[in-house]
């Protein structure tokens, strides 16, 4: 498959769309683009209501870009029995939470200068 050049808000939304297609939960878009020091563009993060969830909404993530843009992660981290799943494509990081972990991490607190964007979820 050819790849599909994207800026990096298509990114972020594709990114999100993997979310949404396995029914994932306070789906979020933080823009980090004029955030002093910020790590990334964009943090797409979202709710699993079970390890199960969790490992099938990274794994709808990563189907969704490569299908998509025709990338893989650059790295990812975690999975459902850890509590918490990431999946780094470089300009856009994808989190993925237990409810628990995502109260923990508190990422939406800790990078609070984002600019925010709550998805709809069924």
């Amino acid at each position: 498959m050819s790849k599909k050049n994207v800026n990096v808000e298509e990114l972020a939304h594709i990114v999100a769309k993997g979310m949404q297609e396995k029914k994932a939960q306070n789906i979020e878009i933080l823009d980090l683009r004029k955030v002093k020091n910020a790590v990334t563009d964009f943090f797409v993060i979202c709710t699993a209501s079970s390890d199960t969830q969790l490992d099938a909404v990274k794994d709808s993530v990563e189907k969704e870009v490569k299908d998509t843009v025709g990338e893989k992660p650059w790295a990812t981290e975690g999975k459902g029995s850890d509590g918490w799943a990431l999946l780094d494509y470089v300009t856009v990081v994808a989190h993925v939470f237990l409810p628990k972990k995502r109260e923990f991490y508190a990422l939406e607190e800790l990078w609070g200068d984002a600019k925010v964007f709550k998805l709809p979820t069924e």
